[in-house]
């Protein structure tokens, strides 16, 4: 029963770290039909800011998070400017060239300045620390995960169902040329919605570094399996992609706990089962 109630629990904890990373590249895709394969490196980004504030600067987790995401947004204006509106409506292959171009660039400049070791974020102790929930203990850190996974769904969901700004950016996604004559700033709802992918790609790397951990290679070791769980969710959908998160979460952990000789064998082979069964994506729409 225990054995059960952890892989539930580190399972829906995963799970959670995913969707907090992928829903911003599954916006950027589906929304605004940009293929960011530099999104894990805006994470890993946020990871070694985090790092740095916590461990070097002995700042707070809660403040060690805010500098990552507002540091990471920051970094990512003159990206966005100058590299990222470039290539808006252009051809697959130009983005796909360019933003993995960006990923290594970042992996170098990362390599060079900060050496090949793994940076850690230190969780403060309410984090540490278990909590009690009757039949058993779970990690305080889970539950923060689980809970910020949450928050971030809701709060996303509302903003784009819910908010004028959700109404500028479905507009501007179905018909860019027309909203742009009925005076809606396209350019605008486009960086402001790469803000967002950023912001929560950074705050997923700074609370999921327990289970990815912030390395130079992040980026790029990580990069399938985020594109995975985009094209597995649907791209652009919230609930296909929470749905995406749990289940592939689950298969991973299972897998992991039961069998830890298979790797990532049970994760890639569901992953190819479900694109099978829904090319789209669990909710994906037809383009």
């Amino acid at each position: 029963m225990q054995t059960v109630l952890s892989i539930a629990t580190d399972a829906l904890a995963f799970g959670m770290v995913l969707f907090i990373i992928c829903i911003g590249l599954s916006l950027t895709m589906g929304l605004m039909r940009v293929v960011n394969l530099a999104h894990g490196a805006f994470a890993m980004i946020a990871g070694y800011i985090a790092s740095y504030a916590a461990r070097d600067l002995g700042l707070g987790y809660a403040v060690a998070i805010f500098l990552a995401i507002v540091g990471t947004i920051i970094i990512s204006i003159p990206l966005e400017r100058f590299l990222y509106r470039r290539i808006y409506g252009s051809p697959e292959l130009t983005q796909v060239l360019m933003t993995i171009g960006i990923t290594f660039c970042v992996i170098g400049i990362t390599n060079y300045f900060f050496g090949p070791t793994l940076k850690t974020i230190p969780l403060p102790q309410a984090l540490s620390q278990p909590v009690d929930i009757g039949f058993r203990t779970i990690a305080a850190h889970r539950l923060f995960v689980i809970a910020c996974g949450a928050v971030v769904a809701g709060g996303l969901w509302y903003l784009i169902e819910r908010t004028s700004f959700g109404i500028k950016l479905r507009a501007t996604v179905d018909n860019a040329a027309m909203s742009d004559a009925l005076g809606v700033r396209t350019q605008v709802v486009y960086a402001v919605s790469f803000a967002i992918a950023i912001g929560l790609a950074a705050l997923g790397g700074v609370v999921g570094a327990e289970f990815l951990p912030i390395e130079p290679y992040y980026a790029l070791r990580y990069m399938v399996m985020f594109l995975v769980v985009v094209s597995v969710g649907g791209a652009g959908s919230i609930l296909g992609a929470v749905i995406a998160c749990l289940v592939l979460g689950l298969v991973d952990t299972t897998g992991r706990y039961l069998m830890p000789e298979f790797g990532n064998f049970f994760f890639y082979a569901a992953v190819i089962l479900i694109v099978c069964l829904f090319p789209r994506g669990f909710l994906g729409r037809a383009q």
